[in-house]
């Protein structure tokens, strides 16, 4: 992109505005209060927080960066600056969810260290702490919807059937693009934190298997290049390997919660992973088409956003019930529907997409868990050396992790481009880590190092893809 003046001010001009909707946040959720209607400050707070969302991704767009880049930023620079400043809500988001797990007693109130701790008490108990509790939960749950439509969207850009049809070389790729990745990850971690206990070690180590495909793919779109035979190995390899890290995500996590490294109980999680994902492919397509015709009456927008959101909110808490996470529902709901299911009852003329009926719901809430896992970095944890030292560990791992498995694509593909093009972690990554956060294995340190890695890897692969592509293009001409 060329930096002329005119642009130089217009983004300045944003920055101001930026710096303005963050001074009134503290005066105007005080009038709020004052207000008869009690949700008032919710909208407030969530209005604020989707235009800090807004300011970032406007910013990303202009300098050619993925929006997930400039979300993330935006909530770094919300957070921090806020936390200086001693803003009452961003103390409180900074540490969403554990607060709301140690107030239901799941977690100790051990977790939070003594300044921490007395900062948090000094706003839920002030004047407007129960104000700030309400607000904050709000936007920890349309976080939290965010987290299920994204998934959701990554399901649906992938299918059963070209699963099927992915060959031997996306195979290789995808499982080379976890096993290196997680098992370089415990290493680093052992040789730095060699008294980190094993289930955060193994579960900063599941964080560097993710690959962004939404960002790949847009990348190789831009290019013509997603039908290549680079494109369809990078993106056949990119879905399995999320397939293959939610299983892994879905083993660790129940680690965890038993406590224990249990080959038994391993076993068991993972066949019941297995199990549900088998059983929503095999049994979804015929209750996805009981319901089609169930809501057939209906107009077809209606009934496809009715039947959408029932499947994937119900394959969400399914997953959950069964002790696995609801991101594993809500990408196996994906994976399952397809357009196609509405064809048979509806006319062709009508044809609106899934995708496209969705968007609006991700466009609005999935922003919303960016700020908000940006507001959660602390930056002032970066300043130790030790923690430095670790971020650049994580960040070397998932680069060299990553384009290692390239050479799984075989002779005559560039592995090279195969390698960049699995390489971001963007949105999975950071869902993996806000997931390590609620389970109490990823403390501000370790955290604050991954969304660091995800940044730089989300930042470095559509370039260095690119490079790649043309690359290899220019020599052949």
């Amino acid at each position: 992109m060329r930096f002329d003046i005119d642009t130089v001010r217009r983004v300045l001009r944003v920055c101001a505005v930026g710096g303005l909707c963050l001074m009134p946040v503290a005066s105007l959720a005080d009038e709020a209060v004052s207000r008869s209607d009690p949700i008032a400050p919710v909208i407030l707070g969530v209005t604020w927080i989707v235009s800090m969302a807004i300011l970032g991704r406007f910013l990303s767009r202009r300098v050619g960066q993925p929006a997930v880049v400039g979300e993330l930023l935006m909530g770094i620079l919300v957070g921090n600056v806020g936390y200086f400043f001693g803003g009452d809500l961003v103390t409180l988001l900074r540490e969403v969810p554990q607060v709301f797990d140690v107030m239901a007693g799941v977690a100790p109130a051990s977790r939070f260290d003594a300044k921490t701790a007395a900062e948090l008490n000094q706003v839920l108990n002030g004047p407007d702490g129960g104000i700030m509790l309400q607000v904050a939960h709000s936007v920890d749950v349309f976080s939290r919807y965010g987290v299920i439509f994204l998934l959701f969207l990554v399901g649906l850009e992938s299918s059963v059937e070209e699963l099927r049809a992915v060959g031997a070389q996306s195979v290789r790729v995808a499982f080379i693009g976890v096993a290196v990745p997680f098992t370089l990850g415990v290493g680093v971690m052992q040789l730095l934190l060699p008294d980190l206990p094993n289930d955060n070690t193994m579960f900063v180590a599941a964080t560097l298997v993710a690959t962004s495909v939404g960002i790949t793919a847009r990348v190789l779109q831009e290019l013509g290049q997603e039908h290549s035979r680079e494109g369809r190995i990078i993106l056949g390899a990119a879905v399995m390997d999320d397939i293959l890290g939610l299983l892994m995500l879905a083993v660790i996590s129940g680690i965890v919660a038993s406590g224990e490294l249990n080959v038994g109980e391993i076993a068991w999680l993972l066949l019941l992973s297995i199990i549900f994902l088998g059983g929503a492919v095999y049994l979804g397509p015929r209750v996805l088409k009981y319901l089609i015709r169930f809501l057939s009456r209906l107009d077809r927008v209606e009934a496809e956003l009715f039947t959408s959101f029932l499947f994937v909110t119900l394959l969400a808490w399914v997953a959950d019930l069964i002790g696995l996470a609801t991101i594993v529902g809500a990408f196996t709901a994906g994976l399952v529907l397809r357009d196609s299911y509405f064809e048979d009852v509806f006319s062709a003329r009508d044809f609106v997409s899934v995708k496209d009926l969705i968007r609006p719901l991700e466009v609005i809430f999935v922003p919303i868990f960016f700020v908000l896992m940006g507001v959660q970095v602390k930056l002032e944890k970066l300043l130790d050396l030790q923690v430095l030292l670790l971020a650049a560990a994580l960040i070397a791992v998932a680069i060299i992790g990553k384009v290692v498995c390239g050479l799984g694509a075989g002779k005559g593909a560039r592995r090279l481009a195969v390698g960049f093009g699995m390489m971001p972690r963007g949105e999975v990554g950071l869902v993996f880590a806000s997931i390590g956060k609620v389970l109490g294995v990823l403390d501000d340190t370790l955290f604050s190092s991954i969304v660091i890695m995800v940044i730089v890897t989300t930042l470095l692969a559509p370039g260095l893809l690119k490079w790649s592509l043309r690359a290899r293009e220019s020599d052949a001409h």
